[in-house]
This record gives C-alpha cells, sequence and structure tokens, in this order.
C-alpha cells in the first residue's frame, strides 16, 4: 500500500522507505520506488560527478504534477533533522546562519535522498578541500540555453562552435543534454583555478563565440535579446551558483534526465532529451560518455578515508590507475570477498597481494610471490589499501610516478575467510580456472611495525580448511616483459606458468596525436597485448578428440536472394528423407568455434585465433556440456536491451586484450554464444554426418548448458522465417540442406545466406585527413574489395564513427602507413590527399547499394572485424 513503510538494510546502512507506490510523475505514471531504483542503479556513473561537492536539492514530496498544474517544489540546502546520522554532510556559512549540506559518495545516500523526493541533484563546480573549505575550480560548465524559437538543434551547433574554441585550447569538452531545454557542456579545468578565473574564462568564451556568431548566440541575461538565439549560461562557473548533476532527474512532467551524450549524437537531427529508463540502458549498453571527466577521489572524504594514502599518492592526469568511485571504499556486494595476485615490475619486481575487505583491498607487496611449499615463508610487506577497482587493473605506471613499472595479473578470483585480525589472516583463496594459484589455504602472519610498511610473512598452509593435506604449488617465476630489453628478457629464462603465457612481440607504436605520416617513434610505455596463436601454428590436439586445432576452421554460407533460397530449400526438402526445410536464424555477431574438453571452453574466431581470454562470461565457467569433449560451431552475440542482436554493440568487445578492459566490458555487455553446430563429439568426428544427425547430438549435449549458451530453433518454412527476422530486426536467414556435411574451412551452397540488412565487408586502404573537429584523426576511410584484378576501389565511408572509434582507428592504422596506393580504380580526385595504408585492416559497413560501377552508396561504419582477414571479403549479393 501507499502508506507503507519498510526498513531496508542498503550498502550496510539501514534505512526506513515509505510510499513506494506514491506517483511523482503523473504524466507518466512514475513512482517513488522506480526514482529510488532509477538512482540506486545510475549511482556508479552519477557518483564521480558529484562526490566531494555540496548538494543543493529541489524535492517535490507530492509529486512534480503536471504541466498545467506543476506540483509544489521545495528548494533544499540544508539537510533535513531527521536525516539519517550516516548521512555525511558539510557545513557552509550563509548570511542567514551555516547550514549542512549533504555529500554523496555512496548508493545508500543517494537512495535517501530519493526517498525524500530529491528528484533534482545540483553541485557547484568546485570540491570541498582539505580544511573543509571551497576548494579551487575543478572544471568548467557552459549552460547553452535556447531563447523563444530556438531549441536543441541550434544548441548543438553552438556547442560544436564552444568545442572547436576548447579544443584549441587544449580542453576537451564534454557535452549534456539537461533534461529540460539546452545543453550544458563541461571540461576539465588545469589545477588551480579559483572560480573567479573560471567565470572570467567562460564569459570571455561566451562573448567570443557571440562576436563570430550574432544571428544565433547571445551572452546577455537579457530576455527581450534572446528570441531565436541560444544564450551561453557563463555565470554558472560562480562559486556560489550550481548546476543540474549529470544523471540527476529533472522534475518536468517527464522524468527526464540530465545526459551525458556523445558528440556524434548532437549530430542526429533527432537529437532530445532521455527519459531516465532509456538513461539506464544506454549506461548498462555504453557505459558513460562522460566518464573521464567523474572526479572519483574528491573533498574532504578522500582526505580522511581509508583510500587516503592511495589517493595522494597519485594523480588521475598522469597514471592509468583507477581513481575510486567512493574515497570511503565501496559499500558490501553479499558476495564472496575478492583477491587478486599482480605482477609489478617496479624498481623491484615483486607481486601484489591484495584481499578485499571492508570495501577496499587490503594490499602486501611480496618480493617472492606465493610461496609453493609449507616449508617456506615468504617475506610481505604491507602497503596502503587499494580501490576495489584496482583489481581489474593492467598496464603501466609511467617511470617516475609512484610504483612506475608494468603491471600484469598473476592470477584473481573469490577466496573464503577464516580469521582476519590486526596480526594474522587466514583465508582459502582460488583461482581463475587454469590460472597458476588453483585453490589453496593461506595464512598473513604480522612480524614486526603496524599498519603501512609493516613486516607480515606470507605462509601456505600444509592443510586446507578441512584438515586435508594441501598438493604443492608452482615455483612462481616472472614473466618475459614486452617493454624489457630484448637480451634481458632473453636472460629471464622461461616465462611464469599459468593464466598469462604470452608470445613475445615488439610493443605497438604510440602515434602522436593528429600524427597522419607514421613519423612518430614507437615508445614501450605500456606492455603489448598478447597474441593469439594462429590455428595453423598450433601442434596441440582438441584434449580428447581427433582433432588438431588446424581443422577447427568454420564452413561458411553463400550469399542468396530470397528467391534463390526458397529454390534451394524445396530442393532439399523434396529429396530430404524426412520432407522439411531447414532455415535458421542469422544473428549480428561474430562467428566462434568452441573447443570443450569436459571442463574448460576455449573459443576461435573464423580467423583462427584463439579469443578465449576476451569473453570471460563463456569461458571462465562451467559451460556445461558434460564430460565427453566436443566441438560446437556458433555465433557471439551481444544483446539490445530488447533483446535484438547488436554488432555495434559487440565491437566493445573484439579488440580489447587487457584483463581489466574485458573484465569491465563484461559486466557492461555480456555477450551469448548462438550454436547451431556440432563438429566432434567425444572423439569422434561428426563432420560427415548429414545436418540433422549433427542437430540431435547438438541439442543433446547443450541440453543443461549454462545460460550464455542456447541452441536457437530451426525455423522449416522460408517466407515465415524472413518474416520473423524482419519482424524482430535482425540480419536476415540461412538456409541449409538438412542432408548436408560440415565442409570445414570451405564454403558451400549447401548453406545459403540471405541479408536483409545490407552490409559488406570491406578492406581498409586510405585515410583521408580530417578537418575541424577531426583533424587530428581523419575525415573518411577508403575501402575496397577483392576482385580478380586486385583490391577493387569502393568508395570511401565517413561516418558511423564515435570518438572512442575514430582514436582506437587512428592508433591501428598509423603504423600500416605505406607511400603506395594499394587500390585498383579508385578516382584521382578521391586519391588527391590519400594517405595509404597496408590493406592488413578488414571492417564491415551498411550500405543503400552498389553503383553500376561497383562503389558503396551511403556507406555507414559498423565496426572492424577482427575475425575475418583480406582473403576473406568478397561482394555480397
Amino acid at each position: 500500500m501507499a502508506g507503507d513503510e519498510q526498513l531496508v538494510r542498503i550498502g550496510g546502512r539501514r534505512l526506513r522507505i515509505t510510499n513506494l507506490e506514491k506517483v511523482l510523475y503523473p504524466e507518466t505514471g512514475t513512482t517513488k520506488g522506480e526514482v529510488i531504483d532509477y538512482y540506486s542503479r545510475i549511482a556508479e556513473a552519477l557518483i564521480p560527478h558529484v562526490v566531494g561537492r555540496p548538494v543543493t536539492r529541489k524535492r517535490w514530496p507530492d509529486g512534480v504534477g503536471t504541466a498545467d498544474d506543476p506540483g509544489m517544489v521545495f528548494f533544499a540546502k540544508d539537510l533535513e533533522r531527521g536525516a539519517p546520522s550516516w548521512v555525511r554532510r558539510m557545513p557552509i556559512p550563509h548570511s542567514t546562519g551555516t547550514k549542512e549540506y549533504p555529500l554523496v559518495a555512496d548508493v545508500p545516500t543517494l537512495v535517501y535522498l530519493a526517498q525524500v523526493a530529491s528528484l533534482e541533484l545540483h553541485v557547484p563546480q568546485w570540491r570541498f578541500d582539505a580544511a573543509g573549505g571551497r576548494g579551487p575550480a575543478d572544471r568548467l560548465v557552459l549552460d547553452l540555453d535556447p531563447g523563444p524559437g530556438a531549441g536543441l538543434a541550434e544548441c548543438a551547433e553552438v556547442a560544436g562552435w564552444a568545442r572547436e574554441i576548447l579544443l584549441d585550447m587544449g580542453l576537451e569538452p564534454y557535452p549534456v543534454t539537461s533534461g529540460s531545454k539546452g545543453i550544458h557542456l563541461y571540461t576539465a579545468l588545469p589545477p588551480g583555478q579559483s572560480t573567479e578565473q573560471a567565470s572570467a574564462l567562460a564569459n570571455e568564451l561566451a562573448r567570443a563565440i557571440e562576436a563570430d556568431h550574432k544571428d544565433l548566440v547571445v551572452s546577455s541575461m537579457k530576455k527581450a535579446e534572446r528570441h531565436g538565439k541560444v544564450l551561453i549560461d557563463w555565470s554558472q562557473n560562480n562559486g556560489s551558483k550550481t548546476t543540474i548533476a549529470p544523471y540527476s532527474l529533472r522534475g518536468r512532467p517527464h522524468p527526464t534526465v540530465a545526459a551525458p551524450r556523445t558528440w556524434d549524437e548532437l549530430d542526429d537531427p533527432g537529437l532530445r532529451h532521455l527519459e531516465f529508463t532509456e538513461v539506464l540502458d544506454r549506461v548498462e549498453a555504453i557505459g558513460d560518455p562522460m566518464a573521464a571527466l567523474g572526479f572519483h577521489a574528491g573533498g574532504r572524504e578522500a582526505e580522511s578515508g581509508p583510500l587516503s594514502a592511495y589517493i595522494s599518492k597519485r594523480s588521475a592526469d598522469r597514471t592509468p590507475e583507477p581513481v575510486p568511485a567512493n574515497p570511503l571504499g565501496a559499500t558490501p556486494h553479499g558476495e564472496l570477498p575478492r583477491f587478486v595476485i599482480q605482477e609489478h615490475h617496479a624498481t623491484a619486481l615483486h607481486w601484489d597481494f591484495r584481499l578485499e575487505h571492508d570495501g577496499v583491498l587490503v594490499s602486501w607487496a611480496v618480493p617472492r610471490g606465493v610461496p609453493h611449499s609449507s616449508r617456506r615463508n615468504n617475506l610481505a610487506i604491507m602497503t596502503e589499501d587499494h580501490p576495489l577497482e584496482y583489481a581489474t587493473f593492467e598496464g603501466t605506471i609511467p617511470a617516475g610516478e609512484y610504483g612506475g613499472g608494468t603491471v600484469t595479473i598473476w592470477d584473481d578470483g573469490r577466496y573464503e575467510l577464516e580469521k582476519w585480525r590486526d596480526d594474522e589472516v587466514i583465508a582459502t583463496l582460488e583461482g581463475r580456472p587454469g590460472g597458476p594459484l588453483g585453490r589453496v589455504r593461506l595464512a598473513l602472519i604480522r612480524t614486526a611495525g603496524e599498519g603501512e610498511k609493516s613486516s607480515w610473512l606470507l605462509h601456505r598452509m600444509k592443510t586446507d580448511a578441512a584438515g586435508r593435506p594441501q598438493p604443492e604449488g608452482i615455483v612462481v617465476e616472472p614473466s618475459p616483459q614486452a617493454d624489457a630489453p630484448r637480451g634481458a628478457a632473453a636472460r629471464s629464462g622461461r616465462g611464469r606458468r599459468g593464466a598469462h603465457d604470452k608470445q613475445e612481440e615488439p610493443p605497438e607504436p604510440s602515434p602522436r596525436s593528429g600524427d597522419l605520416t607514421g613519423a612518430g617513434q614507437s615508445r614501450p610505455d605500456r606492455p603489448a597485448p598478447a597474441r593469439s596463436p594462429d590455428l595453423a601454428k598450433v601442434a596441440k590436439p582438441v584434449p580428447g578428440s581427433p582433432l588438431s586445432l588446424e581443422s577447427l576452421r568454420p564452413m561458411l554460407a553463400s550469399s542468396a536472394t530470397p528467391a534463390q533460397a526458397r529454390t534451394a530449400a524445396r530442393g532439399w526438402a523434396e529429396r530430404d528423407v524426412e520432407g522439411v526445410m531447414w532455415v535458421e536464424m542469422k544473428w549480428d555477431g561474430i562467428r566462434a568455434v568452441g573447443a570443450w574438453d569436459g571442463e574448460r571452453l576455449r573459443l576461435f574466431a573464423r580467423s583462427g585465433n584463439e579469443v578465449t581470454h576476451r569473453y570471460p562470461e563463456l569461458t571462465a565457467a562451467d559451460a556445461g556440456f558434460g564430460p565427453e569433449p566436443c566441438v560446437v560451431d556458433g555465433e557471439l552475440v551481444a544483446l539490445e536491451p530488447d533483446g535484438r542482436p547488436s554488432f555495434p554493440l559487440l565491437q566493445t568487445r573484439m579488440n580489447l586484450e587487457r584483463v581489466g578492459d574485458i573484465a569491465r566490458e563484461a559486466r557492461r555487455t555480456p555477450v551469448r554464444y548462438y550454436l547451431f553446430d556440432v563438429l566432434a563429439h567425444g572423439g569422434d568426428d561428426l563432420a560427415d554426418l548429414p545436418l540433422r544427425e549433427r542437430r540431435d547430438v547438438l541439442e543433446a549435449v547443450a541440453a543443461a548448458s549454462a545460460d550464455p549458451v542456447a541452441v536457437p530453433p530451426v525455423f522449416d518454412d522460408v517466407d515465415a522465417a524472413l518474416e520473423t527476422s524482419e519482424r524482430l530486426r535482425l540480419e536476415g536467414i540461412v538456409v541449409k540442406d538438412p542432408g548436408s556435411r560440415y565442409l570445414r574451412g570451405g564454403r558451400s551452397d549447401a548453406w545459403l545466406k540471405v541479408k536483409l540488412t545490407r552490409t559488406q565487408e570491406v578492406v581498409i586502404a586510405g585515410i583521408r585527413p580530417g578537418k575541424g573537429g577531426r583533424s587530428t584523426t581523419f575525415g573518411s576511410l577508403l575501402l575496397g574489395i577483392p576482385d580478380d584484378e586486385g583490391l577493387r576501389y569502393a568508395g570511401r565511408v565517413g561516418t558511423g564513427f564515435s570518438d572512442s572509434t575514430l582514436k582506437m582507428l587512428m592508433k591501428k592504422l598509423v603504423p600500416l602507413r605505406t607511400g603506395e596506393n594499394p587500390l585498383v580504380g579508385v578516382p584521382a580526385l578521391d586519391a588527391r590527399d590519400a594517405l595509404w595504408v597496408r590493406p592488413d585492416l578488414v571492417g564491415e559497413v551498411e550500405y543503400g547499394e552498389f553503383t553500376p560501377g561497383g562503389i558503396l552508396r551511403h556507406p555507414r561504419w559498423r565496426g572492424l572485424r577482427p575475425d575475418k582477414s583480406p582473403a576473406d571479403v568478397r561482394r555480397e549479393v
């Protein structure tokens, strides 16, 4: 009932919530319960933008009402007397007396504010300093406010002009559609700026843009001057003023949100404000576009919290290490606590041993790593607590910074705690499947000192928690470092065993911003990514199977029109023993052959590269295929919130190599494995069996498979399948001969693909330099499709790129620069300013049609295809 009260526990805090069914947005029926749910789910994205800042609120206890009958709103600075004692607060003197402002750094505080109907959260562009006073301005905001006769489209145009000026100043701006009328532009300020200096800078920016665009821009607050124009409100940088916080709800008739956006979105003529359900979906899908501007460790909290030592030793602009989302440590999550052991090639090689406890990673430096035997104890020195985000960190800390050197994850997992005292910790750790640690019971015993720099012994217990003898472990050995001199790497002998064995390769070049010539020198400033083995070079057989990995290349389908597919399907059905048509959905993902050894699933892309490490949600858990080894064929897909597979969404996963990046994106964009064939089972090669019989084996194998694995249904009617695919907005269908055998690595007319979405694989052959906002990347890519005469020019693509995609592609393309044109038939006009690259990379575009001359009309970039090689590319029907 509406008046019901509930006493709940959130993040270890007790909180009384009431009236969950009360409607706060009458026009949409949005309830207080939904508002609380929104703020609890958006907290991870919102908190970094408000932490350490005083929060001013607008409260609608009786709801926002309607456009014709608005609800009563209360402007609240002071925290309510009845607020829980655990809600952190800071005093600010006012002429009417000192007011206690709430500080938002955790989910319980956000939920409390939502409980008292604080729909809008406003913050200044400064944070509290260590003494509790107003700190310097750390970011600048421009509020682009449309006057009568103007709207979001005009604001977006002005935002583009402001962006060009800010970029020229070395400041990266981030747009936010305000959820009310206009757009906010945020950018980080260099350290030491006063709010007065920030206001003066914003004023000058506004005046400069107004001077160049008097027909559309005004910087004066006079309402009479604003008709048909966009006001650049620079005054919100005043230290006494606030701006709606990113991801805050708005008290409008509809539950819109101040939503961070991408610059590509601002180019969309259909740009509009987003409601809270849309924002939740997009954050889950793409993360926070404004994440780089989130000041995670801020204010007085950072100076006194458990992570204060960690924060004080690092600068976010000089080290890639994570900054904590909450300076007070994370809230409990109800699962077994985590551990991570990181190999750290700093001034002195050591292993960092970290255990999650009380919201942080309690950490020790262990020079010799985990002891392999109970007969030896290894020295461990306690270091500062680290944030939980550090559990997935891998990278290179720059020389000269604290802890400078390369960090990689040796092993990680969960642990079961037996004892935690100030001088003794006993726990059983279980690492990742196949990792070097395994399952082991360890003890840490303090021998001298207290707190940071105290000395401990790390001991491998003789027995497990049940009293059974523990097996010996491996001798921990350092791995060769990609950024070490080759002589040193060669002298290091053999690398360490376990989950991070990798081939040595030279570091990837790091081009300077805007360097299209490839003249920038390679810098070994980070470890080279692990290179996946080519199937043809791997001799190890699949466990329990007569197949070698070389033979795992998938069977390929030929392109066909709907009419061709219908004719073929009727012919196959007439001669099939069961007289059926066989039609499958075509999933918009990437092909993957899976090798199961009875315990672990390994995944191989169509190119032959192993991609097991990129999809831990599938490969780090029991796939449920049973004790017998098998080899399956299927598609890796990422799903939109409505359940539709999305290739662009999958792009966020396809090129990752670092463990931390993979773990983070796996949470944001989980991948599913849709199976449609089986090649081998129990040591038997099934390729010569007819498809219908292989399908029976596949369904038996996958009957108890894990949740991310599925065997989608088969249709028995081509037209019904086409209609379903079109209704569900899928990529198309695949029509198969039910009596066909599996042709490894070959393309066969026994499988016919019919595409509803026009997509084409292309080879990248050149770069057209960019201008304006793209001056540091590129304007378009020149594309080719192989034919009998070579790599035939197929046009260029300049749309569909996000900012992050532009930067990623530049990083990959600059090292491929060449002076030779690899294309056949490229017009002189398109070639006049082209910068050619070796045709090594394959991408995919959507397009309207091919011109009679073979040029793609209206292509739009979809993403790279690292699973395919240029030799695989052919023109689609």
